[in-house]
């Protein structure tokens, strides 16, 4: 990539932590990548704008964020990216809760049951981007299944059996 992007707020020092570690490990092969974040309020004074750092005009930027559950801040930055005149290459969360993508009663609380993919599936298939995650919720699961208590894993093996998604 050229631009390592942070979505407000959580993925700005993810992205900074991330390309300071890259450069350490080898300055030469990063040196010429940058990065940048936006802001949830556009500002209309002072430099201006909604995104800081390096401008995504011309570059190909991979995103680097928390968490990903339904994948609506993923594509709100494909969104963003894009209007700057950036492509996105690549997506990378810490955490991939591997849940299906909400139904269409999900906001009345009613869960129809069926299976749907994934976001991170969803946002390969949609938008051809390569995804990647450093955990997900079963890396949690296996973690905790020989350290944690055996209650929170029953109860994450639910969560997870209730809403995993299909890929």
């Amino acid at each position: 990539p050229d631009v390592i992007f942070g979505p407000a707020y959580k993925g700005i020092p993810l992205a900074c932590a991330t390309l300071l570690e890259l450069h350490r490990l080898d300055p030469e092969e990063w040196k010429n990548v940058s990065y940048s974040f936006d802001r949830k309020e556009v500002k209309d004074h002072g430099e201006g704008g909604s995104i800081v750092g390096a401008p995504l005009k011309g570059k190909n930027v991979l995103v680097i964020d928390d968490v990903i559950t339904a994948g609506t801040a993923m594509r709100d930055t494909l969104v963003k990216v894009a209007r700057e005149g950036g492509t996105v290459v690549g997506f990378a969360v810490a955490l991939d809760r591997q849940e299906k993508m909400p139904g269409p009663k999900e906001k009345e609380g009613i869960d129809d049951g069926e299976a749907r993919g994934s976001a991170m599936g969803q946002i390969r298939g949609e938008f051809g981007v390569r995804t990647a995650s450093i955990a997900t919720l079963g890396d949690l699961i296996e973690l905790l299944r020989g350290k944690g208590s055996q209650e929170d894993v029953k109860r994450m093996e639910e969560y997870r059996a209730r809403y995993k998604a299909s890929d």
